[in-house]
């Protein structure tokens, strides 16, 4: 694994980081789209459960939404209510081969963000 950020749980531990794989993608999306990006965690609704890429422009960010840290010098966020239910395990976010969310900027390259955990590997 690659990145791990610097902010942690209640546990110590890194909340969320990223496999060479996902830091590539990232970097591929960076290189069309420029460095101003976010990720934010789907909590179901249109595209399932997946990490979502965003230019920061395009996704408002609330109060609401905790920061998990950064992947890729990219800010990670998740629903507050859906936070507390994945507090307790270290998110890892790897790219695999398929179809990327609907509005995210992994769409198109035949690749797509994942999050696993240490309860879901």
């Amino acid at each position: 694994m690659a990145d791990t950020t610097a902010e942690t749980s209640g546990a110590g531990r890194a909340m969320v980081s990223a496999t060479d794989a996902a830091l590539d993608l990232l970097a591929e999306i960076k290189s069309r789209h420029g460095d101003d990006l976010l990720f934010h965690q789907s909590g179901g609704c249109c595209d399932g459960s997946a990490p979502m890429c965003f230019a920061a422009s395009d996704y408002m960010v609330g109060p609401q939404d905790v920061c998990l840290g950064r992947i890729g010098s990219v800010p990670f966020y998740m629903n507050r209510d859906q936070h507390d239910r994945w507090k307790h395990t270290t998110l890892t976010i790897d790219a695999v081969a398929g179809m990327g969310g609907m509005f995210s900027l992994d769409n198109g390259t035949g690749r797509r963000f994942l999050t696993r955990s240490e309860v879901c590997l």
